[in-house]
């Protein structure tokens, strides 16, 4: 059977160095200029949106630009640490937890997209709360452009032959130089196409479109249950983490899905949370316009 597979892996791995460049004794590698690439191009899309005052509310947008500028370095610092802790915490605790120091180590890999989300997510509430920006506003902006982080960062994954697929015979299945001698899925740019193009595209069209940003939290909620279906739908063709496997005994449920479903309840609640307070802002202003004679 797994001769087989291997004929109908048509499609060879890109014989592609980790290394984007080095200079000296310092090596540039293409994740790290995948997260550098995605909160630029994410940055530029974001000050794009608040400069446009017709996707807002009242033409009014929650933050400066300058504002923008200044949380560059907390989305950058809640990106790593969020994602590095997560990783920590819920792929490899006891191997860290054995030689502390390793979780330190970034460059050796290994990072956690929800451990990322609860990272930033901490660094939007704290930066929203200092400088009086409207908190779901805040998420709203940051949810819209997060989607091209996460191409690049898969892109970034297949580059690095990291995160591979179970075993496959389509016949666009690659052989992964660290994925054994068989063809695998090539999950990562499912994962790319899926978190990354069609959801940058989805939110696109509704910011830009439907001017959903002019109900806060509209667009965090689909963004959040878009990344849950997405990853959800992939796990079933990608390689579970070997020192976590299937869970509860199953052939299939892996960690990344457990960790995603909370994920679609929470962008459900927060959908249902933003037209009820829509709702009430329309209510209420109605009343203000219509004052009831005495």
């Amino acid at each position: 059977m797994y001769e087989a597979l291997h004929l109908f892996a048509l499609i060879p791995f890109p014989d592609i160095d980790p290394v984007a460049f080095a200079i000296g004794p310092l090596s540039v590698h293409w994740y790290g200029l995948a997260y550098v690439a995605g909160i630029m191009l994410g940055w530029l899309y974001a000050r794009r949106l608040i400069s446009n005052p017709a996707l807002w509310k009242d033409g009014q947008p929650p933050m400066t630009r300058a504002h923008l500028d200044d949380f560059l370095v907390w989305a950058a610092a809640g990106i790593v640490i969020g994602g590095r802790t997560g990783y920590v915490l819920f792929y490899d605790l006891p191997v860290y937890a054995a030689d502390p120091w390793k979780a330190l180590q970034i460059w050796n890999g290994g990072m956690s997209f929800h451990g990322g989300l609860i990272g930033s997510t901490l660094a939007m509430l704290i930066f929203a709360r200092r400088n009086n920006i409207p908190v779901w506003s805040m998420f709203d902006t940051v949810a819209t452009v997060v989607p091209l982080g996460l191409f690049f960062g898969r892109i970034a994954n297949f580059i690095n032959g990291e995160l591979w697929g179970r075993l496959s015979s389509m016949p666009w299945a690659i052989v992964f130089p660290t994925g054994g001698p068989f063809p695998r899925h090539p999950s990562q740019l499912y994962e790319a196409g899926l978190e990354g193009i069609v959801l940058l595209i989805v939110l696109g069209v509704l910011a830009l479109g439907f001017k959903a940003l002019r109900v806060p939290g509209t667009i965090s909620g689909i963004f959040i249950i878009g990344y849950g279906l997405s990853r959800i739908f992939v796990e079933f063709f990608r390689e579970p983490d070997a020192q976590l496997g299937y869970l509860l005994g199953t052939n299939w449920l892996t960690m990344g899905q457990v960790l995603s479903l909370p994920m679609i309840l929470l962008g459900i609640w927060a959908i249902i949370r933003a037209r009820r307070t829509a709702a009430s802002t329309r209510a209420a202003a109605g009343k203000t316009d219509n004052p009831a004679k005495v």
